[in-house]
């Protein structure tokens, strides 16, 4: 096999890189290193970055087992969205932050997608200032060639924003931010800021700061999203990429209304996104197959998702599709993990080639070794097989008295599984016997009455149902 000539590495990215995948997170940088295949479902994405560019919109689902690399997929196509001059947001979903709430969850994950608002020119996150910097330049701009009044052309601008929910409270904290920057008053635009982040808690702080009477909560959490990706338009971005992963979270809500409360807003954003109706807006979810195909607590538990979900029936004995919502990420091929191993072995050594802890044949071997303790899931789900090369790396690197063959036979390895996914463990039989005698046996003293355990019917189909007592 031929193995293309592969760059030097800085420093920063070379430890960056190292940390990251030692402790099974994806690294922030230098990602381009050691990403390998799936050529095919680059080209998917980077179609939609390219519709949304245009003024479209667009809404993938990106499924894969648990350590298959999703999250690390994720961010290949935010920085290829960053290349392509689109305004970025991801946040991982959580039991404190969901698409939809009443207790300020969709709220808090808001405010972590503002936190982690990137452009080109700032990809670490922190970029609302700079955005909205931006779009008053151009104001400021276009007023020195006119002479028309920065605020009325900054009003004027924004009247397209007034169609949609929220967009004249929207529009009057930017011309807020224009009269701050204009006086000199930094509170007034740290203000201004905070309330585009979701920051404030209360209308009345909002409205003595800003003079608005509405801030971002639970209810408004989608529309003043689309609101925000037609601002970054104006402000001359391509349109806003919101990157969504942990999507499992969802699936492990306890509560079937809350579940299908979140599963209704994934819908409205999926309607949206097929229609055309949210310009500029694009959204890419990451999740489990569970999270997708259970027909109990996943999205094919909510019909109306499950009918546009569903994958072409046409596409069967190695057909593929990628122009479906869904898209299954493929397996690392063989070829594929061995390029990826030299790429990581290329990293470890700072890409000097003289470095190399373990030859070619070592990387063979090692593969060998993973194939014999795990099978196939080795490529499948990489991040332990991953994570152990390159803690054998790091004994080589400092034990210089010992090589590889030394050292191989020790990697333990294990099958990847997501322990939040674990089956409950049932009561045993002889427990659940005696409890039920104790709860049906007269009390001492008391004139004969008995508690009866009367067993739901529904409690077998549903998972949110309980016994019924009756005293």
């Amino acid at each position: 096999m031929t193995i293309p000539s592969l760059p030097t590495i800085r420093p920063r990215e070379r430890d960056s890189l190292l940390q990251s995948l030692r402790a099974g997170v994806v690294p922030r940088i230098g990602q381009q290193h050691v990403q390998v295949g799936r050529a095919n479902e680059v080209q998917a994405l980077l179609s939609d970055i390219n519709r949304i560019n245009d003024g479209g919109s667009g809404s993938r689902f990106v499924i894969g087992d648990y350590g298959s690399g999703k999250t690390f997929f994720l961010h290949v196509v935010r920085s290829i969205a960053l290349q392509q001059k689109l305004v970025t947001v991801h946040a991982d979903l959580s039991p404190d932050r969901r698409l939809h709430a009443t207790g300020g969850q969709a709220r808090s994950l808001y405010a972590e997608l503002m936190r982690n608002m990137s452009t080109r020119a700032k990809p670490e996150g922190g970029a609302m200032s700079s955005v909205v910097e931006r779009f008053v330049t151009q104001a400021l701009t276009e007023s020195r060639a006119s002479g028309e009044a920065v605020e009325s052309i900054i009003r004027r601008n924004l009247d397209s924003l007034s169609e949609l929910t929220g967009g004249y409270d929207f529009a009057e904290v930017i011309a807020k931010y224009w009269q701050g920057h204009d006086s000199g008053n930094e509170q007034l635009k740290s203000d201004a800021v905070r309330w585009l982040r979701g920051e404030f808690t209360t209308r009345t702080d909002a409205r003595i700061a800003l003079g608005v009477r509405t801030i971002v909560d639970d209810a408004n959490f989608y529309d003043q999203l689309k609101l925000l990706a037609r601002f970054v338009r104006l402000a001359g971005f391509g349109g806003i990429f919101i990157c969504l992963d942990e999507m499992v979270n969802l699936y492990k809500l306890a509560n079937s209304q809350a579940r299908n409360s979140n599963y209704e807003q994934i819908l409205r954003i999926l309607n949206d996104s097929t229609q055309g109706s949210a310009s500029g807006l694009g959204f890419i979810f990451g999740g489990t197959p569970d999270f997708l195909l259970d027909p109990r607590r996943g999205l094919y538990s909510y019909a109306a998702l499950q009918s546009r979900l569903e994958e072409n029936s046409y596409a069967v004995d190695g057909l593929v599709d990628y122009s479906g919502p869904v898209l299954r990420l493929a397996s690392l091929t063989p070829e594929d993990f061995y390029v990826l191993l030299t790429k990581l072995r290329h990293v470890q050594a700072a890409g000097d080639k003289s470095a190399y802890l373990v030859s070619d044949e070592g990387i063979a071997a090692y593969m060998h070794h993973c194939a014999e303790r795990i099978g196939d899931a080795y490529f499948r789900t990489p991040r332990n097989t991953i994570k152990g090369f390159l803690d054998l790396l790091a004994v080589l690197e400092q034990n210089p008295e010992h090589n590889w063959q030394d050292l191989l036979s020790g990697v333990t390895l294990e099958r990847e599984s997501n322990p939040g996914l674990a089956p409950l463990e049932l009561p045993e039989q002889g427990v659940e016997s005696t409890a039920r005698k104790i709860a049906q046996s007269p009390v001492p003293g008391s004139t004969g009455a008995q508690v009866q355990i009367q067993e739901n019917p529904l409690s077998q189909s549903t998972d949110d149902d309980l016994s019924v007592f009756k005293l």
